[in-house]
Formats: C-alpha cells, sequence, structure tokens
C-alpha cells in the first residue's frame, strides 16, 4: 500500500460514550476517565459522558477535598467545551435518588459557532430510559 492510499473506514469518526458510575474520590476512576475523554477528543472523536448512580456526585459544585487531601478536580469538567465536548448526559433518577436537583450541578457550558458563539449548556438532565436509548446509539462505551 502506497502512503496516498486510504483504508476504507479509517477516517470514520465514532461515537465514544464514558460512563461514569463512582464518586469523584475515593478511586482513580473519575480522574481517569476524565483524562481519557479530553484524549479522545483530541483524536477528533464524537465524545459524550454519562453520569449515573453516584455518578453524579462528580459534577456536584462548590466541592471540598481539603478534608481528604486530594485536590479537586471538577473545574475541569469545565473546559470539556473547548475539547469540543458538549453532551453531558446526567440522569435524572440517579439525581434525586441522591437528593440532588440541575441547581446542584456545576455550570458547564460551550460556545456553539454555528450559532454565533452563543454560549449553551453542555448538561442534559436524562430520564432513565433515554439515557439507555443514547447508550444503544453509541459505537464505543466506556466505563469508569
Amino acid at each position: 500500500m502506497s502512503a496516498d492510499e486510504v483504508v476504507p473506514g479509517s477516517d470514520v469518526q465514532k461515537k465514544f460514550l464514558y460512563v461514569n458510575r463512582r464518586a469523584p474520590y475515593g478511586t482513580i476512576y473519575a480522574l481517569e476517565s476524565l483524562e481519557v475523554v479530553l484524549i479522545g477528543a483530541a483524536f477528533d472523536q464524537d465524545v459524550s459522558i454519562a453520569f449515573f448512580d453516584d455518578g453524579v456526585y462528580q459534577i456536584v459544585k462548590d466541592q471540598d477535598t481539603t478534608g481528604i487531601g486530594m485536590k479537586n478536580f471538577s473545574p475541569t469538567y469545565r473546559a470539556l467545551g473547548d475539547y469540543e465536548v458538549t453532551k453531558l448526559y446526567v440522569e435524572k433518577e440517579s439525581l434525586e435518588e441522591r437528593g440532588l436537583s440541575p441547581d446542584d450541578l456545576l455550570e458547564i457550558t460551550y460556545e456553539d459557532e454555528d450559532d454565533d458563539w452563543a454560549e449553551k449548556p453542555s448538561i442534559r438532565i436524562v430520564e432513565r430510559a433515554e439515557l439507555a436509548e443514547i447508550m444503544a446509539g453509541q459505537d464505543v462505551i466506556l466505563g469508569f
């Protein structure tokens, strides 16, 4: 094969969904998930993130980690729009089961270049059934 030949399917963008089900601290899963999301986005893939079960705690605002001696990495989620990661799905039932509401979550936005750079929310609250449909439409699902 010569250098100018194209491998069929090699330029196809895949849909990746990163599933976050664990609390942000106590394990490395949440931080590793965020790092892998940024890597996937750097390779121009269609990247989405789902938060359910205790994973919803990863994007709760005003996290104070001083008592556990760990750095609070939650502000990094605000940079996702710069990497064109604009679909963050949060399961409504998981929020409710933990006594949380959308008002308890970080404000994560992106600038929509197709709408004169209007700032839009990245977080989408979805019901469990809708999240299952979203998951079914992905090419790759990675769980953390």
